[in-house]
């Protein structure tokens, strides 16, 4: 598991209220029981912990999973380290 995706693990656990080993890259936030404006609230500080703005195609709250996420995010920083 890399850096990315414990650290967005955590805050997803923490934001949630959830235990950590519930979460799965296949898992929707859907999934995990978090409500639509709780997922706004995870990304927001996903974006904070990472300092990044992730697109709004990148957060899909019903269908994206959060493996697909910590994608995102590692795109994001990518980029922001290319630049």
């Amino acid at each position: 598991m890399s850096n990315v995706q414990q650290e967005t693990f955590d805050i997803i656990a923490k934001q949630a209220k959830i235990e950590l080993d519930t979460i799965k890259p296949e898992s929707t936030l859907k999934d995990l029981g978090i409500a639509s404006l709780d997922a706004i609230e995870v990304i927001f500080d996903i974006e904070e912990h990472f300092n990044i703005n992730l697109p709004n195609e990148d957060t899909d709250f019903d269908n994206g999973t959060v493996g697909q996420l910590v994608e995102a995010i590692e795109r994001q920083l990518a980029q922001k380290t290319s630049e």
